[in-house]
């Protein structure tokens, strides 16, 4: 290859890896923007206790419920075009959700919006398949770090920076989120050509084949790491009020959230020599597995730091398993994979933590309240023990 076809590659490939970070932001950003305001919206709309938690839990059902459709849809249009439109989906829908400024209006904009994230989750891995399959772990390194990114942006800047650039309307600030998700559908739309495949070429397939062992192991692997890591975010307050230490629940869902992004950093730099190993998967788990122990001592310092170590393995796990499609079937196998991985997945960490409520409530003992993120970590555990390790070569 020619020096000036070398660089030229390599800008390419850059590009892409800066789509791919834009596009993980935007699998949350519009998701965590709701925490910040949902006092606004209680006061505002009249919403009891049931329904900010069914405005809050919808859009992870959702990610369960709409895996496959989005494989589908990625099956008929391709993984780029299936991205753009999950993206506009999403920049709409979040706009809307503020429309008339009432409840209908919001939980079926909500609706949409979580369809519309739901549709990019399995078109991302499937699209690090086309552009980037030989760097495929370090590709979804990438836009997992995005994901934790929008996290952090959402809830964090939305107070102290959105609010009052809307003056201070939540309906606004959920249009404001909006508009960079459809800068990304832009940019996509314009700064990357569409791949028509092949007249030859088979139709691809979309159906998630569920007597893979694969689709299985995987799913429950990712769907630990996302139980684990939900239901520790749902109980910790409720927790530290029951027992008595209300003052630590801003610190420890801080600490928590906080310790994802620096899982991955770790990715970014070492993802060709984790991903695709078992062994990272499993300490993880012990190290959540212990660390759950930490949350029941009460020591400050020993809970806030269990937190961290609670977040940093919840996102390792999730990121590593994300690079797992990519590295075992051939592209145009990716996104119903994907699709079933994340069925599996999202579906547990929707029904793990309400399995947790109904049993605090049954046995009125606050330790329970942790039980769902221990069952999490004992599936990626056991689960994890039977990966077999992928070659990853860039």
């Amino acid at each position: 290859m020619a020096r000036g076809d070398g660089a030229a590659a390599g800008t390419a490939a850059g590009w892409r890896f800066f789509l791919l970070w834009l596009a993980g932001i935007d699998l949350r950003l519009t998701i965590l923007a709701v925490p910040p305001v949902l006092p606004l919206i209680h006061r505002d709309l009249g919403l009891d206790e049931t329904s900010v938690a069914a405005l809050t839990g919808l859009p992870v059902l959702l990610f369960a419920l709409v895996a496959v459709p989005g494989s589908l849809l990625i099956a008929r249009l391709g993984a780029r075009r299936a991205l753009i439109a999950g993206l506009v989906t999403v920049a709409f829908a979040s706009a809307g959700r503020g429309l008339g400024a009432s409840a209908p209006m919001l939980f079926a904009m909500t609706f949409v919006m979580g369809a519309g994230v739901a549709t990019m989750q399995p078109a991302l891995p499937a699209l690090v398949s086309h552009w980037l399959q030989s760097r495929a772990a370090l590709a979804t390194a990438v836009y997992a770090n995005g994901l934790l990114v929008g996290e952090v942006l959402a809830a964090g800047l939305t107070i102290p920076l959105v609010l009052p650039l809307v003056g201070g309307s939540w309906e606004w600030s959920f249009a404001f989120w909006g508009v960079p998700v459809l800068a990304t559908a832009l940019l996509i739309m314009l700064g990357t050509p569409h791949a028509a495949p092949h007249a030859a070429a088979p139709r691809l397939k979309w159906w998630p084949d569920w007597r893979d062992p694969r689709t299985w192991q995987l799913g429950l692997v990712q769907g630990g790491g996302s139980a684990l890591y939900f239901a520790t975010n749902a109980f910790i307050p409720d927790y530290l009020h029951a027992t008595g230490q209300p003052a630590l629940v801003n610190a420890c869902l801080t600490a928590l959230n906080s310790g994802q992004v620096p899982a991955s950093f770790v990715l970014l730099l070492l993802a060709r020599w984790l991903a695709g190993r078992k062994a990272p998967v499993i300490l993880a788990a012990l190290a959540s597995l212990l660390s759950l122990g930490g949350l029941l001592v009460a020591v400050p310092a020993v809970m806030i730091a269990s937190a961290v170590i609670i977040g940093f393995a919840a996102a390792f796990i999730l990121i590593l398993t994300l690079a797992l499609p990519p590295l075992l079937v051939p592209p145009e196998e990716v996104h119903r994979l994907s699709a079933g991985v994340l069925t599996i997945s999202y579906g547990l960490a929707f029904f793990v933590p309400l399995l947790g409520g109904a049993v605090w409530d049954a046995t009125g003992f606050t330790a329970t309240a942790f039980l769902p993120s221990a069952i999490g970590a004992v599936l990626v555990l056991v689960l994890g023990a039977t990966l077999k390790p992928v070659r990853v070569d860039g």
